[in-house]
């Protein structure tokens, strides 16, 4: 499986591994970074098992990780997948996405999260992409309702959190035949 380059003229995302994850270690240890998440990434170690877990993936066609590189501030910002990747019934999940904090708000995540969707419904032909976030993150869940996202249900109490904490996750999605308007209305000029 070739892994593509999505890129525009802000942002590079290019296949995370272990020879390049080195270049997230300070993002990854700002304080309550991906506290939403289930994974750990707070030491150097941690962080080579959650990619070590991305490349396992990568091997076995069901996961795509990515780095990603701000062009605006020549910069490594983090890191984003396309996972649970079902190529029988074209359906995959858009998500592990943390970025560094001096990159969030910047419009950095919807220049990826543009580039990620044009690939999965303009070259792999799918036909869903979904998003899953914790109920708790409205941040996220506010950022993924601002592409054209709709919520299709909250699946109650089915994540384990880091603390034991069993989460509600939102389950968003975007359509093939809701591409082409969501990217005219939502991705104008990107």
């Amino acid at each position: 499986m070739k892994v593509p380059i999505l890129e525009n003229e802000r942002v590079k995302l290019s296949l995370l591994d272990l020879s390049n994850y080195k270049h997230l270690t300070d993002i990854s240890q700002q304080d309550n970074l991906i506290q939403y998440s289930p994974n750990d990434i707070s030491t150097p170690e941690k962080l080579k098992e959650y990619v070590q877990t991305a490349v396992d993936g990568y091997y076995h066609k069901t996961i795509i990780p990515f780095i990603i590189y701000d062009k605006t501030k020549q910069a490594y910002a983090g890191s984003t997948r396309f996972g649970h990747i079902d190529w029988k019934n074209k359906v995959l999940h858009i998500g592990w996405t943390w970025i560094g904090r001096e990159f969030q708000g910047t419009g950095l995540n919807k220049n990826m999260k543009f580039l990620m969707l044009k690939y999965v419904f303009e070259v792999l032909k799918f036909e869903k992409a979904e998003f899953r976030i914790d109920e708790r993150n409205i941040r996220s869940r506010k950022a993924i309702e601002k592409i054209g996202a709709t919520l299709e249900g909250i699946s109650r109490s089915d994540t384990v959190m880091l603390d034991g904490f069993r989460r509600n996750t939102c389950c968003y999605a975007i359509l093939k035949e809701e591409w082409p308007e969501i990217r005219q209305r939502f991705f104008r000029g990107l």
